[in-house]
């Protein structure tokens, strides 16, 4: 199985020896504590879940400002996006090394890591617009990485931790979240060898099906990991239980059985472009995948990235040899009216725009709410069906 990223084996942070987590929640309870921002406690699931694997806490500035410019920390570990615990406030930790971590997303704030504090750093706002301008490739505030970035304050905390809970994602979606390692055991398990990672904050039209589809057959691939984000988005993008269920009426009903796995991780979506498609590498790599379909505007939003820099960022910037992971680049797919199947529209000769089905988004969400199922070109009619039930809802 490919190896993860940065190390030999898979190193989670989560404590999972009972004995040893029971002393741990204990001694945090006498601990000074914070209670997390979303993106923060995003971080620490990521690690404490092994997906961030090798990083044993958050960045300190040096390294954040490097990741940020350069793509790798001061000792020369390879990563696209600094993993980061910004806080505005730091009063009730003055004087502390070790620290308790409370979750912001749960009721009562329940401790989710302890931190050995290493430091306390002040970010300039100059430092914080410099990162922000590399990851998000812009400073709009309205861009909503940016917007998220520049508001979590100016104070950096620093240090290992030992992460005791993964927050709300294993109670809330005991069917489709998973560690990084208990997929690497499932594809272990299935004995597959060539693993194709599918990323997805939205539910899956036929087009995102038919790629995944192409991918396996044009890999030669023995099956296709669906991982979903579980965590924050944007107003107005769909629920996870929602998305969770349009992909899995998908898979049950038009992919083989024993070549799909349905997942799904804990992370506060960057909205990031280019950079997050290279987090995105990382991360699947760590979950041992050998391959990432990355395709139009993949982890964008809005237009403040080019179509395809999600790909060429991995040919531009990331050195050779630094991922092992290997990137299957997509171009737009649409159902051909000519050839009466989704294809890749590069592919597709002596067509014109008139010979695809296109729908964007928003005229998509307007027949949904309006109870009108899109044409089964576009989106499977059962899928078609949970959407509008959802969007009726909302619309009530």
């Amino acid at each position: 199985m490919i190896k993860p990223h940065g190390s030999d084996t898979l190193n989670s942070l989560l404590v999972t020896d009972n004995q040893l987590l029971q002393q741990l929640l204990t001694e945090a309870e006498s601990l000074p504590s914070i209670v997390l921002n979303s993106a923060a406690a995003a971080n620490a699931v990521m690690m404490g879940a092994g997906y961030f694997n090798p990083l044993t806490g958050y960045m300190n500035l040096a390294d954040s400002l490097n990741v940020a410019e350069n793509l790798h920390t001061e000792d020369g570990l390879f990563w696209p996006v600094p993993v980061v615990n910004l806080v505005k406030d730091t009063s009730a930790i003055e004087g502390a090394s070790r620290i308790a971590l409370r979750d912001p997303n749960t009721e009562g704030n329940p401790v989710m890591a302890i931190m050995d504090l290493a430091a306390i750093e002040t970010v300039s706002d100059a430092q914080i617009e410099t990162m922000a301008e590399q990851i998000f490739a812009t400073l709009d505030p309205q861009h909503p990485g940016v917007a998220t970035f520049t508001s979590l304050g100016n104070q950096l905390l620093s240090g290992n931790i030992q992460v005791l809970s993964l927050s709300y994602f294993q109670a809330d979606f005991p069917d489709t979240f998973r560690t990084a390692g208990e997929i690497r055991d499932e594809i272990a398990e299935r004995g597959w060898q060539k693993v194709v990672a599918f990323q997805t904050r939205n539910p899956m039209h036929r087009a995102h099906e038919e790629l995944c589809h192409m991918a396996m057959e044009r890999l030669g691939a023995d099956g296709v990991v669906v991982h979903m984000l579980l965590g924050k988005l944007k107003q107005g993008d769909i629920p996870a239980s929602v998305r969770d269920d349009c992909i899995r009426k998908m898979v049950e009903l038009y992919f083989p059985a024993n070549s799909v796995m349905v997942t799904g991780y804990g992370f506060d979506m960057l909205y990031a472009g280019p950079r997050e498609a290279v987090l995105h590498a990382v991360f699947r790599q760590n979950m041992g995948c050998t391959h990432l379909i990355v395709g139009r505007d993949h982890a964008g939003v809005g237009d403040y990235y080019g179509a395809f820099d999600a790909q060429t960022i991995f040919a531009d910037k990331v050195p050779a040899g630094a991922l092992e992971i290997e990137i299957f680049n997509a171009d737009h797919t649409a159902f051909s009216k000519k050839l009466g199947r989704v294809v890749m529209m590069n592919e597709a000769e002596d067509h014109t725009k008139d010979d695809f089905i296109l729908l964007s988004g928003t005229k998509v969400r307007q027949m949904l709410g309006d109870g009108i199922a899109p044409p089964p070109e576009f989106s499977r009619p059962e899928v078609a069906k949970i959407l509008m039930d959802y969007y009726q809802l909302e619309n009530a």
